[in-house]
């Protein structure tokens, strides 16, 4: 017995043959809809995988600074917790904020850095899938 899976992209209409017919080339929609649906999930591994490691950076700095003891890195981070609590709500603000453009500059010079690489793997791996289907 055999497993007929039909798809919402394998009913999806072709083009209109007179369109066809005028440029004398039909167009593989299926192509097109596997290539755009491997980029999207491409760019999002980049780009979860950029947050990752800039979320995991300040854990490992702290862990760094502390000898990489977990007694002295919570001691550390209830030293800060208690200064944050104490301090005033518009110096509490300006760390706040002054830790969000930190951490967008970290993501942004982290992916500018990383760009390059995943583009040429992007590209390596769309010209392999084109080869081995085409």
């Amino acid at each position: 017995m055999t497993l007929e899976t039909n798809r919402l992209v394998d009913r999806t209409p072709m083009p209109m043959r007179k369109w066809a017919q005028r440029t004398r080339r039909s167009f593989n929609w299926l192509a097109l809809f596997q290539g755009s649906c491997f980029v999207l999930v491409e760019c999002v591994t980049f780009a979860a995988s950029t947050l990752l490691l800039v979320l995991g950076l300040p854990l490992f700095l702290f862990l760094l600074l502390a000898g990489w003891d977990l007694t002295t890195l919570f001691a550390q981070l209830g030293n800060l917790a208690d200064h944050y609590r104490s301090a005033e709500p518009i110096a509490r603000h300006l760390f706040s904020s002054d830790l969000q453009i930190a951490f967008l500059i970290c993501v942004g010079t982290l992916a500018l850095i990383r760009m390059p690489y995943f583009l040429r793997r992007l590209e390596r791996r769309l010209h392999e899938d084109e080869v081995s289907h085409g």
